[in-house]
């Protein structure tokens, strides 16, 4: 006799609506930032091209490098990401940002799971809305290949959910876990030490999710697994030369001499200015008036989150831990973004060039979602009508917040999308001709400035190789001195230079009479010049 037993089928867990919303949310951002990756938009550059280059290094085994070519401070994990690609694929820019887009899919990913946990549902989607939309300024940080940002903010988010998760007891591997929270944080102190605030206030939501655990194997787990992902840092810093250490180079840049800038200016640049830039309400030109107003009351906002985030912290004495730490996960947040902005406006740069250095304020992103959280529980007070006149009118203003906040950056991304495009593509396809005819017809050793040179070569495979040169024709800033080298063993180098420039104008005042025998052609807003003789002033 045979008996039947009954088969029990595991239930597919189905997506709610929040997340299936997110999850659209997020493939719309993800397709359109994989869009502009095909494209090369933004505009590639000298930077980018150091960091491809030395993923071709690593691809062919020639190179190790632990800092980015030329400085001692910034890390190479994005260079290592795409060497892997670079080695299958051949140097190409969509392919030396594609993994920069797959760490920008993982961030939308762990910052979702992250609100969910210590927010809500519908909450952590239009946190995925917002940050599926994207600016110049804000692509330019999530997609080029310039040092740090991408990875340290996924490291941190992947962080804190573990932190999160232990006090919550969802994780099982407790000693393994805080393991790989130490091996993030190596990882990312190396990678750019402007994410040392997170990472501090990362490390005491962790001493407050598993004291106790710390004092054992999971601690000497979490030493280590941070000295493996700080291995490469550590041992660089033990060989370097006096004064050629990190913090001795990083220190020397930060305390340059020069006129210090009042903090009125600091304060303009770096909250203002900046904040509105790092979080996509403006364009990468600059922020008008109207668009400030988002910079204007985010210390506010961080005022409003962390007395919010306190009161409901003491609301809950006596609760468990596992209740609890949503909120001391809100004030890590919020005290790291706080910890970001001070030591940014302490620097002269946020008043001297706030455009070009508010990228170093894109980390602000990972605290956006607990700056907008109390305006979204106000807007949502009001709209269920559980609150008096008061909370109502509150809750309106918060949702006018929220939605001109939605609107700003939907509006600036647009106008990024409309008109944007077509200058980088313009730009972009100048750089490839400029390759195109150094490598079809030579010169194939030249010499150029700081932003044509690297980006030359690794336009050209290397085919091309460029030494940099300022506007006097004296030796610029060569980030990797064998190009230099091998340009000045060369008998008869080029000169790339812009047309109408003082590089041009410099040269051909060295060159003399011999400038009507010189070869001359010019190549989009560039000129090259190929004298039978070198002109080196240098010598």
């Amino acid at each position: 006799m045979v008996v039947s037993q009954p088969v029990q089928h595991r239930r597919r867990r189905r997506l709610d609506r929040p997340a299936l919303v997110a999850l659209l949310l997020g493939l719309a951002g993800v397709g359109y930032r994989l869009v502009l990756t095909l494209l090369t938009v933004p505009v590639s550059n000298s930077d980018e091209a150091t960091f491809g280059l030395a993923a071709l290094h690593i691809a062919q085994g020639r190179a190790h490098p632990v800092f980015l070519y030329g400085q001692r401070y910034m890390g190479m994990l994005e260079s290592y990401l795409a060497a892997p690609l670079i080695a299958l694929s051949g140097p190409s820019w969509p392919v030396l940002r594609l993994p920069m887009l797959v760490l920008y899919a993982i961030f939308l990913y762990l910052i979702h799971r992250l609100m969910r946990r210590i927010c809500s549902p519908w909450f952590a989607a239009f946190v995925i809305g917002l940050l599926a939309l994207g600016p110049e300024r804000v692509v330019r940080d999530q997609l080029t290949v310039v040092g740090g940002r991408p990875e340290v903010k996924a490291a941190v988010l992947l962080m804190l959910l573990i932190a999160v998760g232990l006090a919550t007891g969802t994780i099982r591997h407790r000693r393994l876990a805080v393991g790989l929270f130490g091996l993030l944080a190596g990882l990312a102190l190396w990678s750019d030490w402007l994410i040392v605030p997170y990472l501090a206030v990362a490390g005491l939501l962790l001493l407050y999710a598993a004291r106790r655990h710390l004092l054992g194997w999971a601690g000497v787990l979490l030493v280590v697994g941070f000295a493996v992902g700080a291995a490469p840092m550590i041992w660089d810093n033990l060989v370097a030369p006096p004064g050629q250490d990190s913090l001795s180079v990083f220190r020397e840049i930060s305390t340059r001499a020069g006129p210090s800038p009042p903090w009125s200016q600091r304060l303009h640049g770096g909250v203002l200015e900046g904040v509105p830039l790092a979080n996509g309400l403006c364009p990468i030109g600059g922020c008008t008036a109207s668009q400030r107003w988002f910079g204007a009351i985010y210390p506010l906002l961080l005022v409003v989150s962390a007395a919010f985030t306190l009161i409901a912290y003491r609301r809950t004495a006596g609760a468990p831990r596992a209740v609890r730490v949503r909120w001391v996960a809100h004030l890590a947040l919020v005290l790291g973004a706080v910890l970001t902005l001070l030591s940014y406006v302490r620097s002269p740069l946020s008043a001297t060039d706030p455009l070009a250095n508010a990228r170093y304020l894109s980390v602000l992103q990972l605290s956006l979602p607990t700056v907008l959280w109390p305006l979204w529980l106000a807007a949502e007070a009001c709209w269920r009508g559980t609150v008096g006149a008061l909370g109502r009118f509150t809750g309106a203003v918060a949702t006018g917040v929220l939605a001109g906040l939605a609107a700003a950056m939907l509006v600036v991304t647009v106008q990024f999308a409309a008109t944007g495009l077509g200058a980088s593509r313009t730009e972009e396809r100048e750089a490839r001709e400029l390759a195109a005819a150094l490598r079809a017809d030579g010169p194939r050793e030249v010499y150029g400035d700081y932003w044509v040179c690297n980006r030359l070569v690794f336009n050209t495979d290397e085919d091309v190789i460029c030494g940099v040169v300022d506007a006097n024709l004296m030796p610029g800033q060569n980030r990797y001195p064998p190009y230099w080298r091998q340009v000045g063993r060369a008998d008869r180098p080029g000169y790339v230079v812009e047309a109408g420039s003082p590089a041009e104008r410099h040269l051909r005042g060295l060159l003399g009479d011999r400038v009507a025998s010189t070869p001359v052609r010019d190549v989009g807003d560039y000129r090259i010049y190929h004298p039978a003789t070198p002109v080196r002033p240098w010598r």
